[in-house]
């Protein structure tokens, strides 16, 4: 090598390390001003919102006071609590565009109401059966007309009977025997007083009253007021004894059998108010009270009826109409409830989405109770005061459910032994949604490489 190539050589070596050192102490310079940069934003802790100083559930987006002139405590990001599995955070902007709308758990009286179908029957109690006791033939059927209505002693026919007449003689052939020889024969009259007595008996018990025993022929009266709902004779036609001849009704009160679910039958109680609505009456509402609950279930409609007793004034409910059965249950005392479309019934269990912060929600496993109207109580899982999701809860609970099954694979991945230095040292990723840590990363670059042999050799090749 020459003179020249060698000082050209030493110069270039010179030079090199002159960028060399100017390079590290640029860099050195700049470090300070990246961490300071660093932390700035670091030192700017955001507020998530602010909770009760209480520890009530209560929060807001911004600073306030409580009842008592308190000030509302700012919870920042680093300070949260921990999510819950299925936990969703949504901005404000999404919650807005879901139509997400939130409502309180309250404490209230539940009156619910059952809404069934019912149909008018005549009361079982208010009947009446002409059947007399005593053979005979129907002389005169005054009552001749289905539907027709009576008064109470007004006659419905007159009938003959030789039976009847024969005892109606033997009463008083007796009676003025015994009145005749009371003075001069005292033993035969008390003997013809015994015969009259028997024949009096006879005819009581075929339901002849006093005023007609000595009378010849026989009319049957109407028992009470009512309607003919049976007519099953005609005009001079003959019955046995027993044979009902006409079948008479009160219709004054009357009875709706509804059937109800059994279900629901089990808060429904005799004496209970309930109404009855029909298309028939148009605006109309008979308004009574349960009077029977039956203790047995229809087997084919799985139902229980319900007997309930209308007044009837002016007739307007006639036996076989057919309407709308309403029963209000008086509620037993205030309970928690929320509104029916808080709850997400999946079959197996029942849950609410509670509004833990402004666009924050956490799925909550709750027991339910009775149900009245639009309204569910709650028996456990909600404390009075907290808000639960009414609207578009389907948008979130699904949301949250994915959230879950997200965590769930990510807790699955570490199981399998420790983690590279590189992956523990990573930061966990962030879904879609900013809703929190997804699965970490799984680092698919794997050793591959051979295992140094023992040998002599190095990656397969011979030293040489």
């Amino acid at each position: 090598m020459t003179r020249v190539q060698t000082l050209s050589l030493a110069i270039g070596v010179a030079l090199a390390a002159l960028a060399v050192g100017w390079m590290a102490g640029r860099a050195t310079n700049d470090a300070p001003s990246a961490a300071t940069s660093a932390e700035a934003p670091a030192a700017e802790r955001k507020v998530l919102y602010y909770r009760n100083p209480m520890g009530l559930p209560d929060t807001s987006p911004v600073p306030k006071k409580d009842p008592m002139g308190m000030d509302y405590i700012p919870v920042y990001a680093g300070d949260a609590p921990a999510a819950a599995p299925g936990t969703v955070v949504m901005p404000p902007d999404k919650v807005q565009a879901l139509g997400v709308r939130t409502e309180a758990v309250q404490r209230a009286v539940l009156a619910a109401t059952v809404r069934t179908s019912g149909t008018v029957e005549v009361d079982e109690t208010r009947q009446y059966a002409i059947a007399p006791r005593f053979e005979g033939w129907v002389e005169r059927l005054y009552a001749n007309q289905t539907g027709m209505r009576v008064r109470a002693g007004q006659p419905l026919l007159s009938v003959y009977s030789p039976q009847l007449a024969a005892a109606q003689q033997e009463y008083r052939l007796a009676d003025e025997t015994a009145r005749r020889l009371a003075g001069s024969d005292p033993a035969s009259a008390a003997s013809m007083t015994r015969l009259r007595d028997a024949a009096r008996t006879r005819l009581r018990n075929w339901e002849i009253s006093d005023a007609q025993l000595g009378k010849t022929g026989l009319v049957l009266t109407a028992p009470a007021d009512g309607v003919v709902i049976e007519k099953p004779v005609v005009q001079g036609a003959r019955f046995e004894p027993g044979e009902t001849i006409l079948r008479l009704a009160d219709l004054s009160t009357v009875w709706v059998i509804a059937k109800v679910p059994a279900a629901q039958a089990a808060d429904i109680k005799p004496g209970q108010a309930a109404r009855f609505e029909t298309v028939a009456l148009p605006g109309q509402v008979a308004e009574g009270e349960v009077a029977f609950v039956q203790p047995i279930i229809d087997a084919m409609t799985r139902t229980v009826d319900v007997r309930i007793a209308l007044p009837n004034p002016a007739g307007d409910l006639r036996p076989g109409l057919y309407g709308t059965v309403l029963l209000e249950e008086p509620g037993s005392g205030p309970v928690l409830s929320v509104p029916r479309s808080a709850v997400l019934d999946s079959g197996l269990r029942q849950v609410v989405l509670v509004e833990r912060a402004p666009g924050r929600f956490e799925p909550r496993e709750v027991r339910t109770g009775r149900r009245a109207g639009d309204r569910v109580e709650i028996l456990d899982g909600v404390r009075e005061g907290e808000r639960v999701v009414v609207a578009a809860n389907f948008l979130i609970d699904a949301e949250s459910n994915l959230q879950a099954a997200l965590q769930g694979l990510g807790a699955h991945a570490g199981h399998g032994g420790s983690a590279p230095a590189a992956q523990a040292t990573a930061p966990a990723a962030v879904d879609h949604a900013g809703h929190g840590p997804a699965m970490p990363p799984v680092d698919t670059k794997k050793d591959t490489q051979p295992a140094p042999a023992t040998d002599g050799t190095h990656d397969g090749h011979e030293d040489r």
